[in-house]
């Protein structure tokens, strides 16, 4: 099928390697893509992770004699880990829950969310030396950068969890009215 690769033998390997990138690559964002609930998402990605895994393993059996072949399979699999792992922090896909926990005023901080739109829940609690103030925010991921820096500049000594959501329902997701105001989250 690929006669290519009789006349170019240094091309195989090149092949296996990034397809091993691609198929791996794909299949770290068809695990996310089920993980978050995205029933359709899934099923496509999952079908181009798999074309591509077949057409690469068909190269494989065919070159059972290549080592370097193999060295490029496992390489382009380490590769797609690592290539798969960049391109969903890039993508930022999904919402999280930020739990920040400061003995500085809570209010204030709330105040500061709200004011670049991000919506916030205030709690007072009780820690194990002290009173702390607990503030609660649901955001989508590609914020999550900014409301770290928010709270670093608030308070660098504040301690915070970070929580991958699910689904979420209602609330107010940093998205805005065409007025500018706060709406309620889809």
């Amino acid at each position: 099928m690929f006669e290519i690769f009789d006349t170019y033998p240094w091309l195989l390997p090149v092949v296996i390697f990034f397809g091993r990138i691609c198929d791996v690559t794909l299949g770290t964002l068809r695990i996310i893509f089920v993980s978050k609930g995205e029933r359709k998402k899934a099923p496509v990605v999952g079908f181009f992770e798999v074309f591509i895994w077949v057409v690469i393993i068909s190269q494989i059996f065919s070159h059972t004699n290549s080592l370097i072949a193999y060295i490029a399979y496992a390489g382009g699999y380490a590769a797609g880990n690592f290539i798969g792992i960049l391109v969903e922090n890039k993508i930022a896909f999904g919402y999280v829950l930020l739990r920040i926990y400061t003995k500085n005023d809570g209010h204030l901080l709330t105040g500061i969310l709200n004011k670049n739109n991000i919506g916030s829940t205030f709690i007072k609690g009780e820690g194990a030396i002290s009173e702390v103030d607990i503030i609660e925010t649901a955001i989508n991921r590609k914020l999550q950068q900014k409301v770290i820096r928010i709270i670093d500049e608030f308070d660098p000594k504040a301690f915070y969890l970070i929580e991958d959501i699910r689904s979420k329902q209602k609330g107010i997701f940093g998205v805005t009215s065409p007025a500018g105001l706060p709406r309620l989250g889809k």
